[in-house]
């Protein structure tokens, strides 16, 4: 790879995240490992991104929330729970999961930032994102 140019890696290289819920809503709060790389998740995780990515799973809006001063993003995934923790028969009714479905997301960052930052969070060596991509395989 050049040090030049962009490179598609996985949020999980370069964040970490927590989720919980408020009823029907699931919360996911995004934190930087490297403070300097704000600027590039602020960028790369719009609403209409995060909307896109979970697809179907978030049935009503994406509200995003900046927090330049810790620095992080939230985010609020409105009817994303099947109506929230005591109503609902989902498996993660209290939406612990949706973190973790965030950081797989894939984002474009410049290729030096990549380098940096590959291999810096877990993902399982047998995870292919073209398997969870809209329309794909099961």
């Amino acid at each position: 790879m050049s040090a030049s140019g962009i490179a598609r890696i996985a949020l999980v290289h370069l964040a970490h995240a927590r989720s919980g819920d408020k009823g029907d809503t699931a919360n996911v709060g995004v934190i930087p490992y490297d403070a300097s790389h704000y600027p590039l998740l602020r960028d790369a995780l719009t609403v209409a991104a995060v909307k896109a990515h979970f697809g179907g799973l978030v049935r009503g809006a994406v509200e995003r929330f900046e927090l330049p001063n810790l620095p992080a993003l939230n985010f609020l995934l409105h009817g994303a729970l099947d109506g929230g923790g005591t109503r609902s028969l989902m498996n993660d009714a209290q939406g612990k999961v949706f973190s973790t479905a965030l950081l797989r997301m894939e984002i474009d960052v410049p290729v030096a930032v990549a380098e940096a930052a590959r291999g810096r969070g877990r993902v399982p060596s047998s995870w292919d994102p073209s398997r969870y991509a809209a329309g794909g395989g099961s």
